[in-house]
């Protein structure tokens, strides 16, 4: 959840680890830190954003070493304080350190070292780590981090430096990504390769119980067990204008403005419209098998939850295989039945996230074949899956994901047609199919004009704090990303449901004038849901229709409607979408709220 950057060479540090701050801060930005060794180890902090973090060290002397380590925090032990942010530090040995993860036995090695004589400043797990490190330090900061790893259980990334050994910065990961990239006579070591490609483009990824002792000279790396191991050195592809806020007020809305290029990209090369096939290169050496699979689960969290659960629906529409879709949190700690000829699919913007990576050892450890749809090349997820489907959507810096969300269900939708054609599904059907495809970014382009439209609409509902998303079929599960959207940075209480379902006892909670959302585009549910909406505007609810454009009937009984593009049903959500996050932009910017950093959220959740 957190962001770690830092840095080991010849150029001034502070510049270059508040650079990669910013570059991280969507990761977490509770609070920030950094450590410079120049000599004696220096270290400030601030409580919120960088810039505080920034303005800060312009009144501090010193920090002007070429050796140092950075963080931006997002909450997990102990309160948002000084106190409690990183980095944390040994007083005893001059050690420092950062820290990404959860130390779950943080409270017995405590309880050991307070017995030992160790005094303790904060309520962090991270501060027990580096007092432990501390502890075990005998003159080398390698072996007393591996030492020190083999006595705790959780997750971590750590960067850890020590005012004895002013020319070693040592890192570790085990649950929580890390990556080192290499340069000519330096190394910057970051949890996002966002914070490195401005420096290098070669880099590695640390895997689990690995160490790096990283030096001006060169690097090693072994396990916690002091084990040599070889990195698989990859080159880093991020461009650095994707990442960049452009003319745009916020990411967020930069984001979903980019989702026809995106989806475009994503589809590049993988769409052969005169032959009618799909061409799914990290799919190819498990083709075989993958058709003769007989039951898919999908495991996922968030957003990528609700583009799994559209998969579900594609795989047995299109592919005509058994699907269903988990909250990889809750498959784990199940006795999940995996039977033969059982494929998982792991859906993740960033691959990294806990729940779902550790929802996929638990699968693979019951004979499951693994796949991934992934957005980060190089990822945990991408690593340990067998085969799968990259995104190639672009770095999304927006907490709230718009383009991760359309891209996954393109790449779900890519996936499902590459085992259809193979299954039964012919030419001509297929054909048609990828032909919609090839037209969605169009009409999300379209979509997109009502723009101004969406922001006059919310203004009108904006000021209610409960409001209903209701869809049928395919469109349900976007319903709920509606709400999603709308509840991570508006603040807004919002309920997402089958339509069907509101009369089960949601429907007690309509009164008058109370916001009722329906995705009512024409398919093979649209009586039924415009049935729905009748049974709202009863009970005095205030209907906001996203209807097909040309429907001319919605329009007498929605107070208000939201055109989209014809499309098939199958391709439908990532079109019906489009008005809903706009919706939830405009909400959170006209409540005054921080659009891509919304309070107790963060990017990547690699921590349970």
């Amino acid at each position: 959840m957190c962001g770690i950057v830092a840095y080991i060479g010849s150029k001034p540090a502070k510049p270059l680890l508040l650079e990669g701050l910013k570059r991280l801060e969507y990761r977490g930005y509770d609070s920030a830190g950094l450590a410079i060794l120049d000599g004696t180890l220096q270290i400030a902090k601030a409580v919120g954003r960088v810039v505080n973090l920034e303005t800060k060290l312009k009144k501090l002397p010193g920090f002007e070493g070429s050796l140092g380590l950075a963080h931006t925090r997002w909450a997990t032990h102990g309160g948002v304080t000084e106190l409690n942010a990183h980095p944390h530090r040994d007083d005893k040995s001059g050690i420092a350190i950062v820290h990404n993860g959860i130390i779950e036995n943080y409270a017995a090695l405590k309880k050991l070292l307070t017995e030992r004589g160790h005094t303790f400043h904060s309520d962090t797990d991270t501060e027990v780590l580096a007092v432990l490190i501390g502890e075990l330090y005998e003159g080398d900061l390698e072996a007393a981090v591996q030492a020190a790893l083999r006595e705790v259980t959780g997750a971590y990334a750590i960067c850890v430096v020590c005012e004895q050994e002013p020319g070693v910065l040592v890192c570790a990961r085990k649950g929580s990504p890390l990556m080192v990239g290499v340069g000519s006579g330096e190394c910057v070591v970051a949890s996002d390769p966002s914070a490195i490609v401005a420096h290098t483009s070669q880099a590695f990824a640390l895997e689990d119980y690995n160490v790096a002792r990283i030096t001006r000279e060169g690097f090693r790396t072994s396990t916690i067990d002091n084990k040599p191991v070889s990195p698989k050195m990859m080159q880093l592809e991020l461009d650095l204008e994707q990442a960049e806020l452009g003319t745009y007020e916020h990411y967020m809305l930069k984001e979903i403005f980019e989702q026809p290029t995106s989806l475009r990209t994503t589809m590049r090369g993988r769409v052969d419209l005169n032959e009618g096939k799909i061409v799914l290169g990290g799919l190819m050496d498990c083709a075989k098998e993958l058709v003769k699979i007989k039951r898919f689960i999908l495991i996922a969290q968030g957003t990528a939850l609700h583009a799994a659960m559209i998969g579900e629906y594609l795989l047995e529409d299109l592919a005509t295989v058994p699907a269903e879709c988990e909250y990889a949190s809750e498959f784990r700690y199940r006795n999940p039945i995996i039977e033969d000829r059982t494929a998982v699919i792991a859906v993740s913007q960033s691959g990294e996230t806990i729940d779902t990576l550790s929802a996929l050892h638990e699968a693979k450890d019951r004979g499951a074949l693994s796949l991934g749809v992934i957005n980060v090349v190089g990822s945990s997820i991408a690593r340990e899956t067998e085969a799968g489907v990259y995104l190639r959507v672009g770095p999304e810096i927006g907490v709230a994901s718009t383009k991760a969300f359309t891209g996954q269900v393109a790449a779900l939708t890519l996936m499902s047609l590459f085992l259809a054609r193979r299954r039964f599904m012919s030419a001509e059907r297929t054909r048609t199919l990828l032909d919609a495809l090839n037209k969605i970014p169009q009409a999300i382009e379209t979509a997109l004009e009502s723009n101004d439209l969406v922001r006059r609409v919310t203004e009108k509902y904006v000021e209610r704090d409960n409001w209903l998303f209701l869809g049928r079929g395919y469109n349900y599960p976007t319903a709920l990303e509606g709400a999603l959207k709308l509840k991570e940075i508006s603040y807004i209480h919002a309920e997402g449901m089958p339509a069907a379902e509101m009369k089960h006892g949601p429907i007690a909670l309509i009164d008058d004038g109370m916001p009722a959302v329906f995705i009512a585009n024409k398919g093979p549910q649209y009586e039924k849901v415009i049935n729905n909406i009748e049974e709202v505007r009863a009970r005095g609810g205030h209907v906001i229709a996203v209807a097909t454009e040309g429907d001319e009937h919605i329009a007498s009984i929605a107070e208000d409607v939201l055109y989209v593009p014809d499309v098939p049903d199958c391709l439908s959500p990532m079109v019906t979408v489009i008005p809903l996050q706009l919706m939830a932009y405009h909400a959170a910017v006209l409540r005054g709220h921080d659009v891509d950093k919304p309070r107790n959220l963060a990017k990547s959740v690699t921590v349970e």
